[in-house]
This record gives C-alpha cells, sequence and structure tokens, in this order.
C-alpha cells in the first residue's frame, strides 16, 4: 500500500477517497493486470466501472455530471494506479481531454460529452504526434480544409494513447498551413465518421495494457461546429493544458518509483545469499538508503507542486522541471531495484520487470527530458 503519511498536499476528505479508489483498483484492476498486458487494452466495461465509482474526470462540475472537485483528486487517482502498476487510460482523459472541453468548449459541446466522458461510456484520445513530427507541433502536416460549413481532413498520427478504444479524438490540425503556429486549430472528430480509421495497436518495449495506436483522417468530414475553441487558436490552447500534463506524468512517475522501491526492500529481507538476507549487505542498505532519501525529496516537492497548482500558480516552467525531475527519478530507481533482485529481476513474473520496462517511455511523452530542459532553460 502507498504510503501517504506526513503528506501535506491532502486533506482529510482527500484521504477518505483515496480508501474508494483502492478498493476499486484491488476489486476491478489488480485481478485482471496480466490479462490487459497480454490483450493489449483495457476492456470498455472497466471505464465504466471506474466512471460509476467517480474515477474519471472527477473535477468536471456536476452540472455535466462530475463532483466539481479540485486536481489533488486527480493526483490520488493516479498515484494509486501508478503505485499498483495498472497501465489504463484514465489519466488521459481525466487530465488532459478533459480540460480542453471543459475549457475552450461551446456549451453545446459541453453538455454532448462532459457526462459520457465522466460515466466512461465515451472514451478519448488526443492526436498531436505525427510519423515525421514529435515535439515541434507547429510542424505538423494534417489538415483542416473548410469548405462551407464543413472541415475535411487529411492526414495521419501516431503514438496515440487510447487510440483503439477512443470515440472521441481531439485532432490537432492546420485549418491554415502558411500561418505556422496560428494556423492550428482542435477539432473534435467522432471515431465513427467515415474516412477515420485506425491503425494498429502499435508494439511498444512496455506499458503492454495501453494501447497505442497509428490514426489515420482520409476526407474526413466534419462541421465546422467541431472545432474546439477559436480557429487557429489550438496551439495557444495546448500551450495553456501542458503544466497540467506534465504535472500528472511526474505524479505517476513518483508513485511508480515509490512501487519499485518498496518491491526491492521486501525482495532484498526475503532473498539469502552467503546465508543472510540480501538486505544485511552493507551495499544493499546503502543503495535503498540512498533511493529513500531521494524518494523523500520527491514526495515533498511533488506536494508543493500540487499545491502551487490547485492554487493556479504553478508555471510552464515549473511544471516543466518536476516532469524532467520525476521521469528521471522513476527510471533511477526503477533500474536500481531491479539491480537489487539480481537475475529474478529480469524475469517478467516479477512486477520489478514490468515496472522497469513501463518506466522508459516517462522520459519521452509529454515532452521529452530534453524538451523540458529547452522549455525551463527558456524561462532563465
Amino acid at each position: 500500500m502507498l504510503e501517504t503519511t506526513g503528506r501535506i498536499a491532502y486533506t482529510e476528505d482527500h484521504e477518505l477517497f483515496r480508501d474508494g479508489v483502492r478498493k476499486f483498483c484491488e476489486r476491478e484492476l489488480v485481478p485482471h493486470l496480466a490479462r490487459f498486458d497480454k490483450q493489449g487494452i483495457v476492456d470498455r466495461e472497466v471505464w465504466k466501472l471506474a466512471g460509476t465509482a467517480g474515477l474519471l474526470c472527477p473535477g468536471v462540475p456536476e452540472t455535466y455530471g462530475g463532483m466539481g472537485v479540485d486536481y489533488r483528486y486527480n493526483a490520488i487517482i493516479d498515484e494509486e494506479i501508478s503505485y499498483i502498476g495498472a497501465n489504463v487510460g484514465f489519466p488521459l482523459q481525466s487530465n488532459i481531454t478533459v480540460d480542453y472541453i471543459l475549457h475552450y468548449g461551446t456549451e453545446e459541446q459541453k453538455q454532448r460529452w462532459l457526462p459520457p466522458m465522466v460515466s466512461g461510456d465515451v472514451i478519448t484520445a488526443i492526436a498531436m504526434t505525427e510519423p515525421g513530427t514529435g515535439s515541434d507541433l507547429q510542424a505538423i502536416r494534417t489538415t483542416a480544409v473548410r469548405k462551407g460549413d464543413h472541415y475535411v481532413i487529411n492526414g495521419s498520427k501516431t503514438y496515440i494513447t487510447n487510440g483503439q478504444n477512443a470515440d472521441l479524438v481531439i485532432l490537432v490540425a492546420k485549418t491554415d498551413p502558411s500561418a505556422r503556429a496560428k494556423g492550428i486549430s482542435l477539432i473534435l472528430v467522432e471515431a465513427d465518421r467515415p474516412g477515420f480509421q485506425r491503425g494498429r495497436n502499435l508494439d511498444k518495449i512496455g506499458m503492454d495494457a495501453a494501447d497505442t495506436s497509428e490514426l489515420f483522417f482520409n476526407d474526413v468530414r466534419v462541421p465546422v461546429e467541431n472545432c474546439l475553441g477559436a480557429e487557429g487558436e489550438g496551439f495557444a490552447c495546448l500551450m495553456s493544458q501542458l503544466p497540467q500534463e506534465r504535472l500528472s506524468i511526474a505524479v505517476l512517475g513518483q508513485a511508480c518509483a515509490q512501487r519499485a522501491f518498496d518491491e526491492a526492500v521486501k525482495f532484498t529481507k526475503e532473498r539469502k545469499a552467503f546465508g543472510k538476507t540480501v538486505f544485511e549487505f552493507q551495499n544493499t542498505r546503502y543503495e535503498l538508503a540512498d533511493m529513500y532519501a531521494k524518494l523523500q525529496a520527491g514526495w515533498a516537492h511533488l506536494d508543493w507542486c500540487l499545491l502551487r497548482h490547485v492554487a493556479g500558480k504553478l508555471t510552464t516552467a515549473e511544471a516543466s522541471a518536476a516532469k524532467l525531475w520525476h521521469s528521471e527519478l522513476q527510471f533511477e530507481i526503477c533500474d536500481r531495484a531491479l539491480q537489487l533482485h539480481g537475475g529474478a529481476g529480469y524475469m517478467n513474473e516479477y512486477l520489478i520487470a514490468r515496472l522497469w520496462r513501463d518506466a522508459r517511455v516517462s522520459r519521452i511523452y509529454g515532452g521529452t527530458s530534453e524538451i523540458m530542459k529547452e522549455v525551463i532553460a527558456r524561462a532563465l
């Protein structure tokens, strides 16, 4: 169980909510994690169960079916699902896509999409990355050309989380290819539109249960009313939402790192070598002590970030620093914890093997560590 004693970001109400999240995880996720990994996707029914339990989009106002609570409730869900090693797509929906609709959607768009996103009846994705374009969003080539009262969309996207399950895609496209950033718009594309096609569920080195897809748009027609926010302001919308996205990755990384450490402590206290437990060797204890200190600092920093964020004070540079530091810490702790498992750490039957594989992408998605350094440096 994830230890939360001494955390300063949460109140008693938050911890009561955490207890419910833990019970859901133990009941609906833990028994099925191996199956989700094997099939490469999480059952849609699990999304509906999560919605019923209040684990999807808790920040959505009650008017649209949510609980109207602060971001710390999102963080609790993320901490708990990451600690058990569950690669479900809930964080993307609750921390990222829902806020685009909530902040930039028309009332009609909110009424149509927010309630089913909260209930789990609608699963969403956001399509930014293209085969030839990663962090440089201004260089995307997917177009949405206005023809009368419709956009005609052509292009392709890749590495799209929730791509196989998604009912609705927030598409980043060029409505004015000559205008660089000011020519980018966000377009809502329903998955049943003619011309929309899902590619393969991509074969990754980790996060096996998280469906990640190629998406293709071949003369897909959507009404101009599907534009999310003002036409040409998509890039500005994306930039304004990045702090929460990057903070959520930091939250997930810290909780995963803690689980890796806890697994290492447990394993070294049980495994014997040369007549004593591995834990009794000085090198083991010093390794664990060093990791413990870094995790302690990590939790303190994370709580600082959470409090800054709910107060509306977390800057882009601060969120980028959090994403950089916690994702790097995640892989460091997972790697060192695996080493303490010895040969067992290389066996997939041990949780540490999966945590290690899953951790590698955290330094890439949401902006690579190198891009985070560039963002931070620009703010100096």
